[in-house]
């Protein structure tokens, strides 16, 4: 019993006095951030609390206390882990295994998050042999208490098995591994600070590298070895202090440990660091800008660096450079320049640089000297320079090159040259969009447009998007589009139509570049237009004749067609890889193949009667596949309209009428499934008796099936049943429209028979983008163009059940639907609705739908 008070009274000392302790180094922070005297203090703190409690067990002189990972470095977040190894000089016995137990619970007991290992040097050196993260973690060991003697042994050991060579390759591999789990970029709007590329993990990467191969492990250590610049010296400093205090902001901000700088937390994170918001930006913006900024300047010296360092491991040949001009030369495949004051003695030599490197495939990056020489040079873009006509036709000749134009842009995008030479793509680098569907900075979105686009133009990605790899080919210039890419965004954050301000930046560097008119046209025109063909493809009926002919005025010619086609497919494909589907790339290639097809018939759109007859001859063609009868359609095509044949391919005709041609009057619900023969998806035909509430129970059962609904087309016959077409996406991950085919055909058909009650579809969680970055919801109701039907827009945030809301309400005010484009751009839903009935034609009961539907959305 008396083992067991003192047991407990140890505990509460310890952990009162961790506790305390702890509460006064946030309360200093808080009063003096200073976040590199916050993590050695708490590691001080720790320090002590260890030792003293190792000394309370009296543990015998041959074993060893030893700090490890970050703890071994010194440096404790607020919520990071103590890493430990505790180091014996044999096996232990089943009494000291139990003393040791003890001690680690009571470490945890007190408050300390522990990860421990209990081994002795020979076990170290033998699971560090094959393992990088524990040899990476074990070369900062720290001795905390116990045995000098064996933590000798231990650390001797280490440092004559570790070998740089393979610690450098290995750490590289690491780091490139853990680049793309974050897809590469520094850039993501929720980044990891720890993790992410540009975060805390580049810095401390350059330190193990340079401390395995015997270089230091500080940043003064590095500039003695003649490794970096006193200037890239003070700005790792500055980097790493800045990241430094958002870690540890993050960490004190949450009470735990979390390096996700998620939406959540920005805000306040923001508002603690000192950012204001402003009329025209949020203060996490202003945060995140600088949070880019800071991350870009790591990975350039992290490149920088990394290659200097593994230059002084693995010596090259003492082979001669090979001379490329004056001013440039090969050094063991890296482009160097032939003296450090090349770009102040030559400016226009900057973008020659990356002229070179697109024109030798040789070339395989540039040296460290070049890549510093080219940081310090941006200064030298002035107003001088960019008026320097060779200059403008040096950076005009990039877009032309046959390789390397992703890459160099890139390139002059990382290392300042891009933003300092075109002064309006500054201001975007680094800028987040809060619009639900973007997951990259303008800067990046605008970088993977230009990729896609240049991917078009290569043989190799040919699969990928052949009509468009077919298009480009015979598009003459592709290089305008490229110039287009790079502005068509490049308005975003000055308030007011981005497009249209775009136009401007455009028009005046096509005119300075000496661009012929009709270049300068075609570029213009595109930055202008470049969201209409996605607009009127997901938000219109593209098989309608009419809405064929109003987009063909608006691009007057196949070039002007073919040129926004490519370049829409390229820009949403740039948004995120959540937002591009296959059923988006069918509607714009079906608009794009209607329009082209409009023009070249020189631009007469064809009457509602000869495209019905067109469509209703293929339907034909398409069922005597099926061994049908030329007059099998009859029954159920006399039911049906115009607008029927109207909205329905010849090929959705011939299958609705393959399946319903014998049933026209049956009495129990026809349900048919099939795999979009256009692409992913399901097609879903449903026919019944029109029966009330029918939208809401087919979107409530598709919702709870795991199906997203991207396409509706509702039509009741003649003699009053529905006939209901859908198309479908999985959203539920299960990849499985085959063998969902038996089940919706089934099961929808018997709930349909029964008229069971809708399925209310299963909840979910508003997204974190949804909840801190709202849309408010709006809504629209206009008659159509012939005052018979009304078109619904709906703009809101995507939520679950959202249609099944939309549904419900609509049945609740008697209106019929005609028609849905559901369009999802991310957590962004942009939905439009043709419908009737109700009292829609009295204006007061339009604006009893608008509030009632403002209303649902708004819960």
């Amino acid at each position: 019993m008396d083992d067991a008070k003192a047991g407990l009274a140890l505990l509460n000392r310890y952990k009162s006095r961790l506790q305390e302790s702890q509460k006064t180094l946030r309360e200093g922070y808080r009063a003096d951030p200073a976040a590199k005297r916050l993590l050695r203090e708490r590691c001080r703190l720790v320090d002590e609390v260890l030792r003293d409690l190792w000394a309370e067990f009296g543990f015998p002189a041959s074993l060893s206390l030893v700090a490890v990972g970050g703890y071994g470095r010194g440096e404790l977040y607020p919520a990071s882990d103590v890493d430990l190894l505790l180091l014996l000089p044999e096996a232990p016995d089943a009494a000291l295994a139990g003393r040791l137990e003890k001690l680690v619970g009571l470490f945890w007991d007190i408050g300390l998050e522990i990860g421990h290992s209990v081994r002795t040097p020979a076990e170290c050196m033998e699971e560090a042999a094959g393992d990088i993260t524990i040899q990476t973690s074990l070369i900062e060991a720290r001795l905390l208490s116990g045995s000098e003697n064996l933590f000798r042994e231990f650390s001797g050991g280490l440092r004559a098995r570790l070998d740089p060579h393979s610690f450098y390759h290995a750490k590289r591999m690491e780091q490139a591994e853990r680049h793309l789990r974050y897809q590469e970029t520094p850039y993501s709007l929720e980044p990891n600070c720890k993790e992410s590329p540009g975060g805390l993990r580049d810095l401390q990467v350059i330190l193990w590298i340079a401390q395995a191969a015997g270089y230091g492990n500080t940043w003064p250590d590095l500039e003695r070895a003649g490794f970096i610049t006193h200037e890239e010296q003070q700005d790792l400093e500055r980097c790493e202090c800045f990241l430094r205090n958002l870690r540890a902001r993050l960490h004190l901000h949450l009470g735990r440990r979390e390096d996700r700088l998620l939406f959540d937390y920005q805000t306040a994170l923001a508002e603690q660091l000192g950012f204001a918001a402003t009329a025209a930006r949020r203060a996490s913006e202003q945060l995140m800008q600088e949070y880019y900024r800071t991350a870009k300047r790591i990975t350039q010296i992290n490149a920088i660096l990394l290659q200097n360092i593994g230059a002084a491991i693995f010596p090259p040949p003492d082979e001669p450079p090979l001379a490329i001009n004056a001013r440039f030369q090969n050094v063991h495949e890296l482009l160097d320049v032939t003296h450090e004051d090349v770009f102040n003695e030559t400016p226009g030599a900057i973008f020659e640089s990356f002229l070179l490197m697109q024109a030798h495939a040789g070339l395989k990056g540039m040296t460290a000297r070049t890549l510093r020489a080219l940081w310090r040079a941006r200064r030298l873009i002035d107003d001088d320079f960019r008026n320097d006509p060779a200059n403008r036709a040096a950076f005009l000749s990039m877009f032309k090159q046959p390789r390397g134009l992703v890459h160099e842009f890139r390139r002059m995008n990382h290392f300042g040259i891009l933003g300092r030479y075109l002064p309006n793509f500054g201001k975007i680098v680094g800028q987040m969009q809060h619009d639900l569907f973007h997951v990259y900075t303008v800067d990046q979105h605008i970088m993977q447009v230009m990729r896609n686009l240049r991917r078009f133009t290569m043989d190799e990605f040919a699969h990928e998007y052949p009509v468009c790899s077919r298009l480009i080919s015979d598009c003459g210039h592709p290089w305008v589009l490229y110039i287009a890419a790079l502005f068509h965004d490049i308005a975003k954050g000055r308030g007011g139509d981005h497009s249209e301000l775009g136009t401007v930046d455009a028009r005046e560097f096509c005119e300075r570049h000496g661009l012929k008119e009709e270049e300068t046209a075609l570029v213009v025109w595109l930055v202008r237009q470049h969201l209409v063909m996605s607009n009127i493809a997901q938000k219109k009926d593209v098989s309608n004749p009419e809405v064929v002919a109003d987009f063909a005025v608006i691009v007057k010619n196949e070039r002007y067609l073919t040129a926004l086609y490519l370049f829409t497919v390229a820009d949403i494909r740039g948004t995120s890889p959540k937002v591009w589907n296959a059923w988006k790339g069918q509607l714009l290639e079906q608009l794009f193949s209607a329009t082209r097809q409009l023009l070249l018939s020189g631009g007469q759109a064809p009457v509602a009667h000869g495209i019905i007859e067109d469509r209703q001859q293929e339907a034909m063609r398409l069922l005597r596949y099926f061994a049908l009868s030329d007059t099998v359609h009859e029954r159920l095509w006399k039911q049906l309209d115009t607008v029927y044949f109207l909205r329905h391919s010849a090929d959705e005709i011939a299958w609705h009428t393959q399946a319903l041609h014998y049933r026209t009057d049956i009495h129990e619900p026809v349900v048919k499934a099939r795999i979009n023969p256009h692409g992913e998806g399901l097609e879903v035909m449903v026919y019944t008796r029109d029966q009330p509430d029918l939208f809401a129970r087919l979107v409530g059962f598709f919702s709870r099936a795991g199906f997203s609904i991207v396409d509706a087309k509702i039509h009741t016959t003649r003699h009053g049943y529905a006939l209901d077409s859908f198309m479908l996406l999985d959203v539920s991950g299960l990849d499985s429209d085959r063998e969902m085919i038996a089940y919706v055909e089934h099961e929808l058909g018997e709930r349909l028979k029964r008229q069971s009650p809708p399925d209310i579809p299963a909840g979910g969680r508003v997204s974190r983008q949804v909840k801190h970055f709202p849309i408010q919801p709006e809504v629209t109701i206009q008659p159509d163009d012939k005052g018979q039907l009304f078109v619904m827009s709906i703009v809101t945030a995507d939520r679950p059940g959202l249609l099944y809301t939309i549904a419900t309400t609509l049945a609740r005010h008697g209106a019929n639907l005609h028609t849905a484009k559901i369009v999802t751009l991310g957590e962004r839903v942009e939905d439009t609705f043709l419908i009737s009935g109700g009292d829609l034609r009295d204006s007061a009961g339009r604006v009893r739908l608008e509030t009632d539907l403002l209303e649902q959305l708004q819960h």
